[in-house]
């Protein structure tokens, strides 16, 4: 039987989409899979030329792709199936929405909105068109961070105890304009929401979809920030959250989430540590798409004693962004509105921390930039 082709537009020719292209046009059989492919249909931008740049560049110069001078012409382009957004945080609910209304599944780069309210309006909005929408966090769906949860929650490490996630960058701010996405509060600036989700989604693989927290939000949020004078955008960011066994849910989890994120220091190796009561499961840098894990098994009543280590490694052709798009592709075709793996609610959880560790923070965007409050 044929694979299921999932038909693309491209929204932004920026460094991500970059990425995300070149991943789609790998060869899904070099990573097993054989029930779903991938096409790109049409690329838009601000201006054709671009577009056709973009096309000739990373989509090989394939002469079938349309390129497009405006976003609205690949919303309304019946060749595309699902449109993939690729634009500054601060643009990505009237994208998603233009899309949603056009009809279109949507695949939306991380973070999903500026805002919990913003991404609540879009999941209506999807739910009400009929289509799928989906954030982009493509590390959830990386082999790599299957067989972490698959070995995390098989019983033999115990219950998690503590995670430790921290992703930065150093951006060299100080050649940085003002008018660069990281620094411009009016593109969502700052180390928060470009860099935030990634510590955070180790922490809700590890601890809010650990079966004995039963699903149940944090029960605890803290937050501090240090923003620049430059821009008013958060330079470095530490956060903390906390899960406490919840008799209402059933969850009997008792766990913690060091979280860090900066745009002026590298990060640090490894990226993420992942303490229980029998054991840490070690995950190398870089955090988004990790190729390596140690897993460190405690000898029997000595809590820290290291009896012996298990090594993971992975390797496939691409960058791990196509995992993401596969599963677009298996939900489009199955009729699903959103992924079982990065559900709505996962979304919609990581929005609500960023809002809350804004507001300790004292981080506000510009009046009018966020579109829903």
């Amino acid at each position: 039987m044929a694979p299921f082709t999932l038909r693309w537009g491209i929204i932004s020719t920026g460094w991500i989409a970059e990425k995300v292209v070149s991943d789609l046009l790998v060869d899904p059989t070099t990573r097993d899979t054989h029930d779903v492919a991938h096409k790109i249909t049409a690329v838009g931008s601000r201006s054709v030329e671009k577009a056709q740049k973009f096309i000739n560049e990373y989509v090989k110069g394939d002469k079938s792709v349309k390129a497009y001078g405006t976003y609205d012409e690949v919303y309304a382009d019946k060749d595309v199936d699902a449109i993939y957004i690729g634009t500054p945080h601060t643009y990505h609910y009237t994208n998603a929405l233009d899309a949603i209304k056009a009809g279109k599944h949507v695949l939306c780069e991380k973070p999903v909105t500026c805002n919990v309210a913003e991404l609540r309006s879009l999941i209506a909005a999807a739910k009400e068109q009929g289509v799928f929408f989906m954030e982009a966090l493509w590390t959830r769906f990386q082999p790599l961070t299957k067989e972490v949860k698959r070995i995390a929650e098989e019983g033999t490490l115990g219950a998690p105890v503590i995670v430790h996630a921290d992703f930065s960058n150093d951006f060299n701010v100080a050649t940085l304009p003002k008018t660069h996405r990281m620094m411009d509060p009016n593109l969502g600036g700052g180390a928060l929401l470009d860099l935030g989700p990634y510590p955070l989604i180790w922490t809700i693989v590890a601890l809010f979809e650990h079966p004995s927290n039963k699903s149940t939000k944090p029960s605890n949020v803290t937050a501090t920030m240090y923003k620049t004078p430059i821009t008013g955008v958060d330079f470095n960011t530490s956060y903390t959250v906390t899960f406490a066994p919840n008799p209402s849910t059933g969850s009997t989890l008792a766990a913690q989430a060091v979280l860090s994120c900066s745009m002026n220091v590298t990060s640090h190796n490894p990226g993420v540590t992942i303490r229980y009561e029998k054991g840490t499961i070690v995950i190398d840098a870089p955090v988004p798409c990790p190729l390596r894990f140690t897993v460190q098994y405690f000898k029997d009543g000595k809590p820290g004693v290291i009896e012996r280590e298990e090594v993971r490694k992975f390797e496939y052709v691409g960058d791990g962004w196509h995992f993401q798009a596969d599963e677009v592709a298996r939900c489009v075709r199955d009729g699903k509105l959103q992924s079982d793996l990065w559900t709505h609610e996962k979304s919609l959880l990581e929005m609500e921390i960023f809002d809350e560790v804004r507001r300790q923070g004292g981080y506000k965007l510009p009046a009018g930039i966020e579109k829903v409050l």
